[in-house]
This record gives C-alpha cells, sequence and structure tokens, in this order.
C-alpha cells in the first residue's frame, strides 16, 4: 500500500490520451476564420458584381460573357471565392474522412491531411474546368462556352456561401456521420440540379437534345463525384500504409 501510494506521488498514473477531434484542431479555427473574414471582404468590395451574375445564371440571356466587362478587381474577388471554396471542400472531405477513419490522424498529421485533401480539391476543379474548356471548343461555338464556363464560376462563387455554415456545423456540432452524408448530398443535389438547369438552356434545342444532354450530364458531373470518393478512399489507404 506504501509502495502504491509513493508511485501515485512521484509519479502518477498514466493518463488516458484524449483522441483527435477537430473542433479543438486551433490550425482549423484558423483556416475557417479566415474563410469568413475573406467571405466578408469579397462582399463588401464585389457585392454588385456578384449579384449581377446570379442575375445572369437565373435569367438566361444571350449576352458576352460577363469576364470580358469585368474589372481586374472583380476578378481577383472571384478567385479569392473559388480559393475559399477549395478550401471549405477540404475541410469537409478532411472532416468526413476523420469519423470513418479516425486512425487517419494517427498516421498522419491533420494540417498535412487538410492540405492534401484541399489540393485533391483544387485539382478536381481545375480538371473539370479543363473538360469543359476542351469539349466546348470542339462541340460548341466560343461564345456559347464562355456563358457556360461563367455560369460554372457562378456556381463556384457562391457554393461558399452554403459550405460555410456546412462546414461549421460539422466540425463545431458534431453532427452524426449519417446527418453529414444527407446534408452533404443534399448540397450536392441542388447544386447539381442547378447545373443542369444551365446545361438545358445553352445547350438544348429540342426533346431529342434533351435526353443527350441527360446522358452527357450523368457522364460529365455523376460519375466524377463517384471516381473522386473512390480515389480519396484510396488515397487514405495508402496515406495509412506509406505513413
Amino acid at each position: 500500500m506504501i509502495n502504491l501510494l509513493m508511485t501515485w506521488a512521484t509519479g502518477g498514473a498514466e493518463g488516458i490520451p484524449i483522441p483527435y477531434s477537430p473542433r479543438m484542431d486551433d490550425g482549423l479555427t484558423i483556416v475557417l476564420l479566415c474563410c469568413f473574414f475573406l467571405s466578408a471582404y469579397v462582399l463588401s468590395r464585389s457585392r454588385r458584381f456578384l449579384l449581377q451574375l446570379v442575375k445572369d445564371f437565373l435569367l438566361h440571356r444571350e449576352r458576352t460573357s460577363i469576364f470580358a466587362t469585368s474589372t481586374a478587381g472583380d476578378m481577383r474577388y472571384l478567385l479569392l471565392l473559388i480559393l475559399q471554396t477549395c478550401v471549405l471542400v477540404g475541410v469537409c472531405i478532411f472532416n468526413y474522412c476523420n469519423d470513418i477513419q479516425p486512425e487517419l490522424v494517427h498516421h498522419v498529421p491533420p494540417f498535412m491531411l487538410l492540405v492534401i485533401y484541399i489540393g485533391v480539391g483544387m485539382l478536381y476543379l481545375f480538371l473539370k474546368w479543363i473538360v469543359y474548356s476542351v469539349l466546348g471548343w470542339i462541340f460548341f461555338d466560343e461564345s456559347v462556352t464562355a456563358l457556360w464556363l461563367e455560369s460554372y464560376s457562378t456556381l463556384l462563387y457562391y457554393l461558399v456561401f452554403a459550405l460555410f455554415p456546412f462546414a461549421l456545423f460539422i466540425v463545431y456540432f458534431d453532427l452524426s456521420l449519417q446527418l453529414t452524408v444527407i446534408i452533404g448530398l443534399i448540397l450536392a443535389f441542388f447544386t447539381k440540379i442547378l447545373m443542369l438547369y444551365k446545361w438545358l438552356k445553352l445547350f438544348c434545342n429540342n426533346l431529342h437534345g434533351s435526353f443527350l444532354l441527360i446522358l452527357y450530364f450523368c457522364a460529365l458531373e455523376i460519375m466524377p463525384c463517384f471516381m473522386l470518393y473512390q480515389g480519396m478512399m484510396q488515397l487514405n489507404d495508402y496515406l495509412i500504409i506509406k505513413f
């Protein structure tokens, strides 16, 4: 008994380490704060231009691309929003992967994982932009392709304002994995519906064309999402083995 008391007084018993939680990660908190301040800054500086983009997206009319008349300042703000979209996508992927594979953070530092997922998001969006540009150059005229790329960019800009509260909820409110997946799927569903709406407005002239367009839409929008998911799972397995 005396030996046990002496051991407790001198060294104490070894405690149980607290498992990693994104809500306790200071680096992740700083990233989200930066996203908030950047979004507020862009809204204060380029609100009129962003509203014009929404009107042009919803009210389809023949015109030149708004990119041709935008200022250099507007383009800088829009690039900031695209960057934030990639960052917030990375945060959401990071939180999801931490839920389904909590052992991952024991092999790879959390901040490195976040940077990797942000890079994956940037690569995904960049490749889609390239595919859209090439297909538009082959099958459509330059003006229609420019209008579609503008519409696609508009969705990315405003996706920031949907992803930010979603990221806050999944990180700090400890949502269940099932609820997180449901909300994420609903968000993705509405995004794809808006994209399909714009596809039909820009590229479709008849019912037969609508059927073919929906097939192309599934090939270019739905299948890449499954490929991205499978790629992320394989990437996680590789990181666990490598590190």
